[in-house]
């Protein structure tokens, strides 16, 4: 008599030695599972593919000073590293609201924690953007800490479908909700070029936005058809060989990351939400409440600065960084995309 015990299905295994597709690498859906590569990867300064290294995380719980019994919110979940860490130091009593616009990598999230022990009980995780945390107060009151890492998560920066990087073809996208919004391939469509340069300049800081603006806008008037990372890529590579001194290979690299960083900004509305939550976080820390935020571009951090300055002349912060905490040598080695990160804090007078 045959056997009619099912077989258990294979899994799908890598084709060839390095396979083209992200949905092909099995490895990187899950990293979790497969620690030792992991480590390895890690030990040699690299981030594992399709996770998420989180930065400053001890100088981040030393300012925060969590305790078991609090409230606070983790106001950017992404692969909930800094999350785990706070739920870790609250003991399983108070309650940890967590809130991110990715749809497919909340789930995600939100699934690991649970089968490490964090259910709703302490953890509730909102599908909302981090300008909306007034609501998140009307909900649960005054809270004791808020954490922001303003960053991209490195899962998101990893799938080529998401279109954030230039290294890898995909569709020119660049939205934080791919649900929601128009991705960055329609928006160049409509700039003109004083409307580009501009971006290139608020959002980056670009020093070649002028040849940038102009060779991206002349190619769509031309009728290209401005869709893919590549296509995106080769054009302001190409522009670039027309600025007046030689660039190097890792001039041209920084412009890139910067245009990128740009459009991405633009397309997110990133600067007009972090102004909006900054707006509101004082009216949403109880008193001797403490923030974080975490932030990767002189844009950014520039906006942090200043508001928690203001709000410390006016005496609703009794305290602020009085300069950025910076990743050490040791962190920045182990994960480079912790260099430029700047942390920065301030106190509910």
């Amino acid at each position: 008599m045959e056997d009619e015990t099912p077989k258990r299905p294979r899994r799908v295994r890598y084709k060839g030695t390095h396979p083209k597709s992200f949905k092909e690498k099995y490895k990187e859906q899950q990293p979790e599972l497969y620690s030792a590569d992991v480590e390895k990867i890690k030990k040699q300064g690299r981030t594992p593919a399709g996770m998420h290294l989180s930065i400053c995380v001890n100088e981040i719980l030393d300012f925060l000073k969590v305790k078991p019994g609090q409230t606070g919110l983790d106001a950017t979940l992404g692969y909930g590293g800094h999350t785990l860490e706070i739920l870790k130091c609250l003991k399983k009593k108070g309650k940890l609201f967590a809130t991110d616009v990715d749809p497919f990598e909340l789930p995600r999230t939100k699934e690991r924690l649970e089968k490490l022990g964090y259910g709703e009980e302490i953890l509730q995780i909102r599908k909302m953007n981090f300008a909306g945390i007034d609501m998140i107060v009307a909900e649960t009151g005054e809270l004791d800490f808020v954490l922001a890492d303003l960053g991209v998560s490195s899962m998101q920066i990893d799938n080529p479908e998401r279109g954030f990087t230039f290294k890898v073809g995909g569709p020119l996208d660049l939205r934080l909700n791919p649900k929601s919004g128009k991705p960055a391939s329609e928006l160049l469509k409509k700039l003109s070029q004083e409307e580009l340069e501009q971006i290139l300049v608020e959002n980056s800081d670009e020093p070649f936005y002028k040849t940038i603006a102009s060779a991206i806008t002349q190619k769509i008037k031309e009728g290209m058809v401005v869709d893919t990372t590549t296509i995106l890529k080769d054009i302001i590579k190409n522009a670039l060989e027309d600025v007046p001194r030689k660039l190097n290979q890792d001039d041209i690299k920084k412009s890139l990351q910067r245009c990128f960083q740009a459009l991405r900004i633009e397309v997110n509305n990133e600067f007009g939400v972090l102004e909006q939550f900054l707006e509101k976080l004082p009216y949403a820390l109880k008193s001797g409440g403490r923030v974080a935020i975490l932030s990767f571009h002189s844009g950014e951090d520039r906006r942090v600065k200043k508001s928690f300055q203001y709000l410390f002349r006016e005496g609703i912060y009794s305290e602020v960084a009085p300069d950025p905490i910076r990743a050490s040598p040791e962190e920045c080695y182990n994960n480079p995309r912790a260099k430029s990160a700047k942390l920065r804090w301030a106190v509910k007078a």
